[in-house]
């Protein structure tokens, strides 16, 4: 397997360089598996797990028998609370829980190399010089990102320091901003596009060279 290659350019689409990308972090293969538990992982880590029901403990009302247990002919009732009522409490309903799993750091490094390494097979990987903006313009930026080529979803990777670019991306529904040390394989394959700094590229391959 050959050294991929990737042109560089700037703001206004010019190339002004070629770099080549370290073959242990974009040319490793796809791993289809481990990318699907990665995301499942980030998935399941920002769910609130918030939900509840009310048992029977929980809900308003008596826990006075309503009638004595035998001679009525009726069926025997414990209370005016059970779930077998109306406004009883739920049966096995839903409770506060945490649905986070454990996913060791080696096999998020390796889903998160196999996931960019298929954004730069599909040419879908665009590095710039540098992402800096003079102003914090969402239409400025959009037309900017419009004008690299780039069409749908838009995963901006630089740092978060770099405010003018985080305010700027923020209000836009197909713009997203990442810190080159914390981005995540679901970023990755949320976005059709991965647009990426030098800076970045830097950051992201030293921590996945580890």
């Amino acid at each position: 397997m050959t050294m991929p290659t990737i042109e560089i350019r700037n703001w206004n689409n010019e190339k002004v360089g070629t770099r080549d990308l370290p073959e242990e972090v974009f040319g490793v293969p796809y791993k289809e598996q481990l990318i699907h538990e990665a995301v499942r992982h980030h998935l399941a880590a920002v769910r609130s797990g918030t939900h509840k029901t009310k048992v029977r403990s929980e809900v308003s009302g008596s826990g006075r028998k309503p009638f004595r247990q035998k001679g009525t002919g009726r069926a025997r009732q414990g209370g005016g609370r059970p779930g077998i009522h109306r406004h009883g409490g739920t049966i096995h309903g839903p409770v506060p829980r945490d649905y986070s799993f454990k996913m060791n750091r080696k096999e998020k490094k390796i889903a998160l190399r196999s996931a960019l390494s298929r954004k730069v097979a599909q040419g879908e990987l665009l590095l710039l010089s540098d992402m800096n903006l003079e102003e914090a313009k969402t239409g400025s930026l959009a037309r900017t990102i419009t004008g690299l080529g780039v069409d749908g979803r838009a995963l901006l990777v630089d740092s978060l320091d770099n405010l003018n670019l985080v305010l700027a991306s923020r209000n836009h529904p197909r713009m997203g901003v990442a810190d080159a040390s914390n981005v995540s394989v679901y970023d990755i394959v949320n976005a059709k596009w991965v647009v990426i700094s030098e800076q970045a590229l830097d950051r992201l391959t030293e921590v996945l060279s580890k």
